[in-house]
């Protein structure tokens, strides 16, 4: 008997989760292609990029010692940089603000709290930013921020 409502429970959670699972759609996206799925834009290969030159990028208000080599992608409409992340910290960048003369990237190193045990490495992952406009001949300014993430 046990062994039938054991049965017949593990039967309804599947018919549960069956029905809850995402239906395909239909939706093409520009060029026939699938629509790009919402989230973080992704690096791509060293031959696509274009690197921005030290003098169109402003890293003063990063701390001392912060990898400052960023580059660009998709035509000038995305800006990735080098960000800087370690032990159980990660790194992810966000678009600050987008003027006529620059645009700030700012580095978002998120840190678990209360700090567990964690390594004493330094990753140096790219992070990237999609842009409203092609980068072109406006200025890359560099922000970092530090945020503590509860466990």
């Amino acid at each position: 008997m046990r062994r039938l409502h054991t049965t017949a429970g593990a039967g309804a959670l599947l018919l549960a989760l069956a029905a809850c699972a995402q239906q395909p759609t239909n939706e093409v996206g520009f060029g026939g292609q699938p629509p790009v799925p919402p989230g973080p834009v992704q690096p791509k290969s060293e031959q696509e990029r274009v690197p921005v030159t030290e003098a169109s990028v402003d890293a003063s208000m990063l701390p001392k010692g912060y990898p400052t080599k960023v580059w660009t992608q998709d035509d000038g409409a995305v800006v990735v940089a080098t960000g800087q992340e370690g032990g159980c910290s990660k790194v992810h960048a966000e678009l600050g603000e987008q003027t006529a003369d620059h645009v700030k990237v700012v580095f978002v190193e998120e840190t678990p709290e209360p700090p567990g045990i964690c390594t004493m490495d330094l990753r140096y992952p790219p992070v990237a930013v999609r842009l409203d406009a092609p980068l072109e001949a406006r200025k890359v300014v560099l922000e970092q921020r530090d945020v503590k993430v509860p466990r």
